[in-house]
């Protein structure tokens, strides 16, 4: 029984040191996009006429290049969850839009190139997941100014690129100004309007400028709140004016009577003098 045990050990070995090797192999690449090429986690999905974000995106992505195609809208949740995503490049797409869930589990991201879209809008909500981002790439689009949240939801932005657009130099463009002069950014961005101002650096523009923008521009929770005022107060006006003509209407009534009773009727005797 012994030496039968014994034959039967080499015979064991080899099937074990194998199992042992199949379990220590590192686990194979998750699967590329057949419209990508995948290398070493830099995903190449750029120039073939997508029309949205592909789904199957190995996890281990920390570049992704998808310009040159043709996504129109970013939806909710348009991107699997890539932790270790570090670049996210969009260029020469015809994005329109982007919803405000559209970036959830970029994290990690910390450089966007949005650059030579049709983008006119932007949602402060949009750029909350990005935490790391430090470059930001808005040029050539269609902004005609950008709402301040954009800027302070984004702690790390360091370079923001927004040339080519066609920036409305009014009030609106505050925030700009002052996120630009805050960050000293030698920027050459130029107005497009109104037309006394086309070409006119937006840097040129001085504190004084704005003074009256600071004086007396309004968030858009004031002109709801105006809107809503506005036909109570003319409704209660109405109430009050109506309110008020009735009392004088019985004011003067009452005064009439009174004064009726008072003085003496015609024709009746006066009392007798004693």
């Amino acid at each position: 029984g012994t030496r039968a045990r014994l034959r039967t050990l080499p015979e064991q070995g080899p099937s074990t040191v194998l199992a042992c090797l199949l379990l220590l192999r590192p686990l194979p690449s998750p699967a590329c996009p057949a419209a990508c090429r995948c290398s070493s986690g830099e995903v190449d999905c750029s120039k073939h006429a997508l029309h949205e974000v592909p789904q199957n995106l190995p996890t281990n992505t920390s570049t992704l290049w998808l310009g040159y195609n043709f996504i129109t809208v970013l939806g909710p949740h348009s991107f699997p969850s890539l932790p270790g995503l570090l670049l996210l490049s969009l260029p020469h797409n015809h994005l329109g839009l982007i919803h405000s869930q559209a970036l959830v589990g970029l994290g990690a991201l910390q450089e966007l190139d949005l650059s030579h879209n049709l983008l006119t809008v932007l949602s402060p909500e949009t750029f909350l997941p990005l935490t790391s981002l430090a470059t930001l790439n808005l040029g050539s689009n269609r902004l005609g100014e950008l709402e301040p949240g954009v800027l302070h939801v984004l702690p790390q932005l360091r370079a923001l690129h927004l040339q080519d657009n066609p920036w409305v130099c009014s009030c609106g463009i505050l925030p700009l100004w002052r996120w630009l002069s805050h960050n000293r950014e030698k920027s050459s961005l130029l107005c497009r309007l109104p037309e006394q101002l086309n070409k006119y650096p937006i840097m040129a523009f001085g504190n004084e400028s704005f003074r009256q923008c600071q004086e007396t521009s309004l968030s858009a929770q004031h002109y709801v709140i105006f809107l809503i005022i506005g036909p109570f107060s003319f409704m209660a006006s109405i109430f009050f004016c109506t309110f008020m003509g009735s009392i004088i209407v019985v004011y003067h009534n009452l005064r009439r009577e009174s004064h009726f009773w008072r003085r003496p009727h015609i024709g009746k005797a006066p009392p007798d003098v004693v």
